[in-house]
């Protein structure tokens, strides 16, 4: 067995789809001959927690931990508030407080990449004796956070192990990046960073075809796009008996479909039976102006807002719902983010409404596979006929997916790319 160390932030109990690529990976490596051992920070100061997620962690896996000092812990001194929703990537967008102010402008410039930099140094020192003392020739690093990566570039640079960087999320193209109130200075070193880690990491692993055309600009090194994925959960016996379309995720205020909020309010108004079925489930981070949206629009008696689930709630809700709702920032710079959720949407073989920017590649994927409809034009016209055609079947009970070809997406089969590409070597 090949011995790898996986560095990562995000581990169970951390909630949300950070965690969910690396540990499904560390489950099926070992059929491909991989032995992964995973580097933690002991004392996390995670946004979200989902407990029942540490049931999943395999049993015979090496989990290695060292202390991490975090300034969220500090940060929560001025606002225990704020600093959760910061962290965990929610910015208010809408009259932001002096205090959002003061600690997002902390947290861009005084934290690059970002505010766990400071567990760079101390994971160099303590993880260069575990290399040697294991015999571990791979190591890979995961980010955001990016400063995981920066671990990888300190042990590349001390011991000249091979290294592959997997990227989750892009590094400064991300718009979450445009937000931080960087100055020119900070900006420069963020590009830095990031070209030093591509350029020095011996593979870099994506998660987009997008991502892997713009990485392909800035280096020379060998990329591989590996989405995330999905594993067969018990399907449910029974449908929702509500006309339930379902949101899992942060809906925050780029993501805010009004197009959608606009042609439900007059479907309800022209059609007695919709407005008495339709249902509208939340699951995750809702921003204010998105409620204060549903609001307007005179929706709010429809809207279950559920707060965030755990990983398991979450799969009941998407297998029971009618249809599944898939949204993203209609931007240039958002066509290459594929959500998590899409691959468990596709598990739970229920119709997709995706709504994004032209040419979004997780709506394209939505596409091919017949899983359901994309629109990166917003056409309300057409948007309301496949509504009121989705509802017909519903209630007709005849009101189901045919997608095809996602059995790719199995994380058994995503990990036999990975572990393929670990071992091959370039020429």
């Amino acid at each position: 067995m090949r011995k790898i160390l996986v560095i990562t932030y995000y581990w169970p109990p951390a909630g949300g789809p950070g965690v969910q690529r690396w540990l499904k990976f560390v489950k099926y490596l070992p059929e491909f001959g991989i032995e992964p051992l995973v580097y933690v920070p002991e004392n996390p100061t995670y946004p979200i927690i989902d407990k029942n997620l540490i049931k999943e962690i395999p049993k015979d896996i090496k989990i290695i931990g060292q202390p991490i000092k975090e300034p969220y812990s500090w940060a929560g001194l001025l606002s225990k508030k704020k600093t959760k929703t910061i962290s965990s990537g929610v910015i208010q967008e809408k009259n932001p407080s002096i205090v959002e102010k003061l600690m997002l402008w902390i947290r861009g410039n005084l934290f690059i990449p970002d505010a766990r930099k400071l567990w760079v140094k101390p994971s160099i020192k303590f993880l260069s004796n575990i290399i040697e003392e294991e015999g571990i020739d791979t190591i890979v690093t995961t980010g955001p956070p990016h400063s995981m990566h920066l671990i990888g570039l300190g042990l590349k640079e001390k011991l000249d192990v091979h290294w592959i960087a997997d990227f989750r999320d892009p590094w400064t193209s991300i718009g979450y990046h445009k937000k931080l109130r960087l100055t020119s200075t900070s900006q420069k070193k963020h590009k830095l960073l990031e070209r030093q880690v591509l350029n020095n990491a011996d593979k870099i692993v994506v998660t987009s075809l997008t991502t892997q055309e713009e990485f392909r600009g800035l280096t020379a090194k060998p990329i591989k796009a590996i989405t995330n994925g999905f594993e067969e959960v018990t399907k449910v016996e029974a449908l929702d008996d509500d006309f339930t379309i379902s949101h899992i995720g942060s809906l925050l205020t780029g993501r805010n479909p009004a197009i959608l909020w606009e042609t439900l309010k007059e479907l309800c108004v022209e059609n007695d039976s919709f407005g008495d079925s339709l249902k509208i489930q939340l699951a995750g981070v809702v921003g204010e102006e998105v409620l204060d949206s549903i609001e307007a629009y005179g929706l709010g008696k429809h809207v279950a807002n559920l707060g965030y689930l755990s990983h398991e709630e979450v799969f009941d809700i998407q297998q029971k719902s009618q249809l599944l709702l898939l949204l993203e920032i209609d931007s240039e710079e958002t066509k290459g983010i594929i959500p998590g959720k899409l691959f468990e949407y596709l598990n739970a073989n229920r119709p997709i409404l995706a709504l994004g920017p032209e040419g979004w590649e997780a709506g394209e994927m939505v596409k091919s596979t017949n899983a359901g409809v994309f629109y990166g034009k917003k056409d309300k016209k057409e948007l309301k006929t496949v509504l009121l055609n989705w509802f017909e079947a519903f209630q007709n009970g005849a009101l189901h997916c045919d997608s095809k070809g996602i059995e790719q997406y199995h994380r058994r089969a995503l990990t036999k790319q990975l572990a393929n590409f670990i071992q091959w070597e370039s020429s």
